[in-house]
């Protein structure tokens, strides 16, 4: 079993920034995909962003580009969600998942981001 810890979540003012942090424990393996997904009140859990065990820039919702980057701290088995120009759409539970094969496997319980406007 692979546990994921989600953190960093809070208040924060619209146009500011804000860095959520995803750790995962247990049986890790190198080959994974880690990714970001939200959910807000009233609304379907919706994909934000992605990487790669392998690196690369990650791949994002268009609700994100430009404003989101994602990194991954391979010796620390933790992703990283650096949330910038943040709007008040972007208001919502933040969950990391891990996927090793098929769709995702591994899901944390999740962070709240609350942007005010």
């Amino acid at each position: 079993q692979v546990q994921l810890v989600e953190s960093g979540g809070g208040l924060v003012q619209a146009g500011g920034s804000l860095r959520l942090s995803c750790a995962a424990s247990g049986r890790t393996f190198n080959t994974y995909t880690m990714g970001w997904f939200r959910q807000a009140p009233g609304k379907e859990r919706e994909f934000v962003a992605a990487i790669r065990w392998s690196g690369g820039p990650g791949e994002f919702a268009d609700s994100v580009k430009g404003r989101f980057t994602i990194s991954l701290d391979n010796a620390k088995n933790t992703v990283y969600l650096q949330m910038n120009s943040l709007k008040a759409e972007d208001t919502a539970v933040y969950y990391c998942a891990v996927k090793y094969y098929g769709g995702y496997d591994y899901w944390g319980r999740g962070t709240q981001v609350t942007v005010s406007s």
